[in-house]
């Protein structure tokens, strides 16, 4: 795996446990908004908003990077719009990370022929 490969895989990592837990805040606050006067969801909707944005062009530069397949592709951009996804997708993404540096450390090492 290239620099480019693992600090693409890296960016979309680090954005989404933040776009999960912004979700999850976004329907704390709809909630409240309809129960009580609280109501930030203007906030919280425009701080997802963004966070979602940068999950999605990030996944694209992934997608093209690491030549996922579309099921993979797409399983990564259904874990976006779930409430609990993000996080499902934040071990996922550091799992395939370490499996790639094992692998290259060993075809460094000459151990692997991969």
């Amino acid at each position: 795996m290239d620099i480019k490969t693992a600090s693409s895989l890296h960016r979309l990592r680090l954005v989404s446990a933040p776009e999960a837990v912004s979700f999850l805040l976004l329907l704390v606050c709809s909630v409240l908004k309809r129960t009580t006067d609280f109501n930030a969801v203007p906030v919280m909707g425009a701080i997802h908003g963004i966070l979602f944005v940068l999950y999605v062009l990030f996944w694209l530069d992934a997608w093209n990077r690491t030549k996922w397949s579309f099921g993979t592709a797409a399983l990564y951009f259904v874990l976006s719009v779930l409430p609990l996804g993000g996080f499902y997708a934040e071990r996922k993404l550091k799992r395939e990370a370490q499996d790639a540096v094992i692998a290259s450390r060993a075809r460094r090492e000459g151990t692997v022929n991969a």
